[in-house]
């Protein structure tokens, strides 16, 4: 496997569309999700998207940490891949989520997100599935499903005020 470089706010495939995965099963589509998993987990990161390291493709990687798991319907998952990814929001209902992004280290913010999301799309191999996901996971999935439409979290924050640094925010930002 191979660590992957991982592309910073400014470079413009962060700001295009993903193309659809059209061979799930591709030998190099394998090799990539499993190329992203371990930049993933060696950054640090809950979660990657294929535009973050430089391929186009409506692909990400995501993960829920024992400590990040917010309880019975959001429970610890290990890393894993959704392909050509179909998100819709369960209802109205929306609330403001501490953000950091790989692409823009050193910052976090604010966002607002759906609660409670359906999603939908193929697995690693390929195979169709779907859930609801609630709480960190839905969080992610949003994140990640951004970068598949061009979008950074710095584009959803309806309040710059409430970005800064990783320590600052730690210190003083911890409120919704």
């Amino acid at each position: 496997m191979t660590l992957l470089k991982i592309a910073r706010m400014g470079h413009p495939v962060l700001l295009q569309p993903a193309q659809p995965v059209t061979d799930p099963q591709a030998p190099a589509i394998r090799t990539l999700v499993a190329d992203m998993i371990e930049t993933m987990l060696d950054a640090g990161g809950v979660g990657l998207a294929a535009p973050q390291i430089h391929q186009g493709l409506r692909l990400f990687v995501y993960r829920v940490p024992e400590t990040r798991s917010t309880g019975e319907d959001d429970p610890p998952r290990l890393p894993a891949a959704l392909i050509n990814p179909v998100l819709e929001p369960v209802d109205d209902d929306m609330v403001d989520r501490m953000e950091g992004c790989l692409s823009i280290p050193g910052l976090r913010g604010w966002v607002p997100r759906y609660r409670r999301i359906a999603w939908r799309g193929l697995n690693a191999d390929g195979q169709e599935t779907h859930g609801i996901a609630s709480g960190f996971l839905a969080n992610v999935f949003q994140h990640e499903y951004d970068h598949l439409n061009g979008i950074l979290y710095p584009m959803r924050m309806t309040d710059l005020g409430r970005m800064g640094f990783d320590t600052e925010m730690a210190r003083y930002g911890e409120r919704p």
